[in-house]
């Protein structure tokens, strides 16, 4: 076999100008291609079809074409797989250099807990992965490699929002998702980029991601040097595609508990009035369950007083509000309280939430938000005490955690922080354990705690991580 030089794929012509003040790409993109190699084969196919051995064959991609992309336009390339879309993204990602962040650029660090590698504290970190979806108190915990492919594709959007840089570039965009992801992701990126004041610019060979993705800009390359640009100034995705697929509907507790896992708190929720679902089809997208309301709770005498009775008949409290993992960050959440809240059996409705400070979307239902909630200084104490045995307080909401550092400490430490817990506040006791009374006294705990076996105590402690969570007290009036 004799070889020839490597000439097969050569860009011969390569220019494109990006003109800051009318925000215009110059795109002019060719390129040559001959054999690379002398066999049987390759002499059969040039004497059969005409060519010469060292023939070299010119293409044009791109023949003088100008784009206009201002820095917070939405951009999406669409084209069959070999029409020049990616040669067109590298022209312009050369262009821009340091201004735009390529997506498989960005240094992932795979081992640690993602929660840790973005925003520069526990709260900047939760509204970024929020925002794109991944706001799973489990999924905080984990690191990249164990995350899903469609996660994945969220934690990037995340990490290219963090860049600061002008221009995001994505090739092969959610090449490897279904097409329901998709759409979610496609949803999100723009509304991302668009709440920041970014430009985006994005490559497929999807045609179904239009609605959703809702670009400024339309590039469609065809093969050879046809190419369609088209412009939408003002173009803005206001919803998903997928969520007008949805209804509320009556719900059941079959249907919460097929959801509960999903929900940091996936214990069975206070006695239940109404639950309904929000589904696609056939398919439980979502559920939300309306409880009778607890006889105490912070923040309500601000906005309601009365007495029991009253109470019971006056107002029912949103215990869960679970979506599926799948379809979280396109404003599920708020859709399923917005429209079920006149549904409610009551003419007041409260909520306590852990998660309203990183995702108010009970604000954008229309709730009003009445108080928050710090841990008491001795609940705090306590965590600086278990800390300094070794656990870690933003781990502690898992049993199988606390049961691991259980057995790592004298239990005797724990159950003394936990009994002295006890002296000083009353309503932490009555979480911790279950004793005969509704309303135990400190010697009743004292004598529950130091019987209870490692599991037991490993869910007390669980229980005691709520306790340390700042809690948003929320309020709606159907005036």
């Amino acid at each position: 076999m004799r070889h020839r030089r490597p000439e097969h794929f050569h860009i011969r012509s390569l220019k494109r100008t990006y003109n800051r003040q009318t925000d215009t790409f110059t795109i002019n993109i060719s390129y040559q291609t001959a054999p690379t190699t002398l066999t049987e084969r390759t002499k059969e196919v040039a004497e059969a079809f005409g060519l010469g051995i060292d023939q070299t064959r010119e293409f044009t991609l791109y023949d003088n074409i100008n784009i206009h992309v201002r820095p917070t336009d939405v951009v999406l390339i669409t084209g069959d797989s070999g029409s020049g879309k990616s040669a067109l993204l590298k022209a312009i990602k050369a262009d821009l250099g340091e201004e735009s962040q390529d997506a498989k650029d960005i240094q992932i660090d795979q081992d640690k807990p993602i929660i840790e590698t973005v925003g520069q504290n526990t709260t900047q970190a939760i509204q970024a992965l929020s925002q794109v979806g991944l706001n799973d108190a489990f999924i905080f915990l984990r690191p990249y490699s164990q995350l899903s492919d469609g996660q994945k594709h969220r934690y990037q959007t995340a990490l290219l929002a963090a860049s600061g840089k002008t221009f995001w570039v994505i090739d092969e965009f959610t090449s490897t998702l279904d097409r329901d992801t998709a759409k979610i992701l496609a949803f999100n990126l723009q509304k991302l980029a668009r709440k920041h004041g970014k430009a985006v610019i994005a490559a497929t060979t999807h045609k179904d991601l239009l609605q959703d993705f809702k670009p400024n800009v339309h590039i469609h390359k065809r093969y050879g040097k046809e190419v369609t640009v088209k412009y939408h100034p003002k173009a803005k995705a206001a919803a998903c595609s997928l969520t007008r697929q949805m209804t509320i509907q009556q719900g059941t507790k079959a249907d919460y508990k097929a959801l509960s896992e999903f929900h940091y708190r996936a214990s069975r929720p206070p006695p239940t009035r109404k639950i309904f679902t929000l589904k696609r089809k056939d398919e439980l997208c979502g559920v939300i369950v309306y409880s009778n309301p607890p006889p105490m709770c912070f923040g309500r005498a601000k906005v309601w007083k009365g007495n029991i009775r009253q109470l019971n008949a006056e107002v029912s409290t949103i215990s869960r509000v679970v979506i599926h993992p799948k379809y979280r960050s396109i404003g599920l959440g708020e859709k399923l309280v917005a429209e079920t809240l006149k549904l409610a059996p009551t003419l007041h409705v409260e909520t306590v939430a852990v998660m309203a400070k990183y995702n108010p979307f009970f604000e954008r239902a229309g709730m009003q938000k009445i108080a928050e909630s710090q841990p008491s200084k001795h609940v705090q104490k306590a965590f600086c005490q278990l800390e300094s045995l070794g656990f870690d307080a933003a781990l502690m909401a898992s049993a199988s955690y606390n049961r691991q550092k259980i057995q790592q400490t004298e239990m005797v430490r724990i159950i003394k922080i936990l009994t002295e817990l006890s002296q000083h506040n009353a309503s932490v006791r009555r979480r911790l354990t279950k004793t005969k009374n509704v309303f135990p006294k400190h010697e009743e705990f004292a004598q529950k705690i130091v019987a209870q076996t490692t599991p037991e105590l490993a869910e007390a402690l669980k229980r005691l991580s709520f306790a340390n969570q700042t809690k948003t007290y929320l309020f709606w009036n159907d005036a």
